[in-house]
């Protein structure tokens, strides 16, 4: 019998729970599955460890989620679509939960409307930790008796559940930040990690000559619907920004009068700096003449070569035509993402900050392309050709959202190492600011 106790007892890193190591040779892929759920589900819980009560059950604005309601929406997951379809017999704890907690499914039945996500006092904190236990225990059961057979049946979906899981890991931080911060007292989520940083270099351009790319999802690994079908795209020749673009080249463009000058922003851009009132990033605030800056570790003074972060794709696409240049498509971002290694910064390291490069690098060479901030693209979030939606509720995972919205690349600080690959499409509204985007430029 497989217990929870015998796979604390083993240390899972990041690196050993790609979906392609599960039935590597010599370990069984049920206990290898086990540990891997033990392990991202912890990692939930281990981010709520600073907080009190009072922190899990705030809404701050429509678009984030109290952290109760995540941490109850990823255990519906699990129970929806991998218990109730394989568990005979299976009884709900609180049938109520399938209201309160479905966030989108239209299939999977009515849901709570999400700008009042803060409203639902009840379930408590302890109750919606007992259902998570809940589920934990009854996801143990279903593995310790699955046969083979069953055990194919149930692996596609545990291994969505947990990059789905992983996904609101990163909710939670981006969503706790903005709840922080609109708190008079700016509390500190948690006291903040400083990686090491080299002095800022050139960075220059690497230039990439056109032709025929694949892009696309490719090899054994996890991978969401909308990274496929893999297929290829003609690009012409075009440079990358080796670096990040930095807060003080940020500063540059808002004290030329960025914000006030029209003719580098898209119309819809223009009417939301306007209406909204946007002089700056998110999180900026100016104290007598002195930037400062939040983060999850609380107000500090600003590390200007830092790569600027929480920015719209309508302050990122201003910025890159303020400074010559445009945003990357995502194929030519992709193209030249390959053969870079993932490697950066992201959430397992405890930072929650993007930060300087760890090393000066040589001119051209590219550097943070993952980890550090989701990076925009000009393309539309939009269906790869041959993109077909799966049947029933699972086909609302991505399909439908695919309508104004971009496209990110390359992960952020907030991204678990184990969730970050090279075909990987995020998406986000235009407008959106309070998750961890920056810019990358192109030409």
């Amino acid at each position: 019998m497989i217990t929870s106790g015998e796979v604390n007892k083993k240390e899972v890193t990041p690196e050993s729970l790609e979906a392609r190591d599960l039935k590597s040779a010599g370990v069984p892929a049920k206990k290898q599955l086990l540990e891997r759920y033990q392990t991202v589900r912890r990692f939930s819980e281990a981010l709520c460890e600073s907080l009190v009560p009072e922190d899990y059950v705030i809404q701050t604005m429509p678009e984030m989620s109290p952290t109760k309601w995540h941490l109850a929406h990823t255990s519906w997951f699990f129970e929806t679509f991998v218990l109730k379809p394989h568990v005979h017999g299976l009884r709900a704890l609180n049938p109520n939960y399938a209201f309160l907690f479905n966030s989108y499914y239209n299939a999977a039945g009515r849901m709570h409307a999400r700008p009042q996500r803060g409203l639902i006092s009840r379930p408590t904190v302890k109750e919606t930790f007992a259902y998570r236990e809940h589920v934990d225990l009854l996801m143990f059961q279903l593995l310790d008796t699955a046969d083979e057979r069953k055990l194919n049946a149930v692996m596609p979906l545990i291994i969505l559940g947990l990059n789905h899981e992983q996904q609101h890991q990163e909710l939670m931080l981006t969503d706790l930040k903005h709840l922080f911060w609109m708190n008079p007292l700016r509390p500190a989520f948690r006291k903040q990690k400083l990686p090491n940083a080299a002095p800022a270099g050139d960075l220059g351009w690497r230039i990439y000559p056109g032709g025929i790319h694949s892009i696309g999802h490719q090899g054994t690994g996890f991978y969401f619907d909308n990274e496929c079908p893999r297929h290829e795209v003609l690009l012409q020749s075009f440079a990358l920004a080796s670096g990040l673009v930095t807060n003080r080249e940020y500063l540059a463009f808002m004290e030329a009068g960025g914000y006030q000058r029209a003719e580098f922003w898209l119309s819809l851009g223009w009417n939301s700096a306007s209406e909204k009132g946007w002089t700056a990033p998110l999180y900026w605030e100016n104290r007598d003449g002195k930037w400062w800056l939040m983060t999850l570790g609380g107000m500090r003074e600003m590390e200007w070569d830092e790569p600027v972060c929480h920015v719209s794709y309508f302050e990122a696409d201003a910025y890159a035509r303020w400074a010559g240049a445009r945003l990357p498509t995502e194929a030519e971002w992709e193209a030249a993402a390959d053969g870079v290694p993932v490697e950066g910064r992201f959430a397992d390291a405890g930072y929650f900050h993007p930060a300087p490069p760890a090393q000066t690098p040589s001119r051209g060479h590219l550097q943070q392309m993952f980890g550090e901030v989701w990076q925009w693209t000009q393309s539309a979030y939009s269906p790869y050709p041959g993109y077909q939606t799966a049947a029933g509720a699972l086909g609302e995972y991505n399909g439908k959202f695919m309508c104004n919205q971009y496209v990110l690349r390359g992960a952020s600080c907030a991204t678990s190492r184990s969730h970050a690959r090279r075909s990987y499409r995020n998406f986000f509204p235009p407008e959106a600011r309070w998750q961890f985007t920056g810019i990358r430029l192109a030409k």
